[in-house]
């Protein structure tokens, strides 16, 4: 499993996702797309909005889910499976 989380600095939400991932053990990678437009541009492309925090989870198998904020319950479901 891959986890991306495309955040920006000042984005509450964001440091209470990435702080919980850290409080679980999970392994993610960031991007801080105030500070990367390519990042910002892929984000876009992927999600369709300029929203953060946006997290994508990609599975071994291929399939991919995405998550628009910090939804814990979403979050917990995809982690699970």
């Amino acid at each position: 499993m891959k986890i991306t989380v495309y955040s920006t600095k000042r984005c509450a939400y964001c440091v209470s996702l990435k702080k919980w991932l850290d409080d679980k053990s999970i392994e993610y990678t960031t991007y801080n797309v105030d500070e990367n437009p390519i990042a910002a541009q892929n984000m876009v492309r992927i999600s369709g909005q300029m929203g953060v925090p946006f997290s994508t989870i990609e599975y071994d198998d291929g399939e991919t889910i995405n998550i628009l904020g910090f939804d814990r319950p979403k979050f917990e479901t995809a982690l699970a499976k």
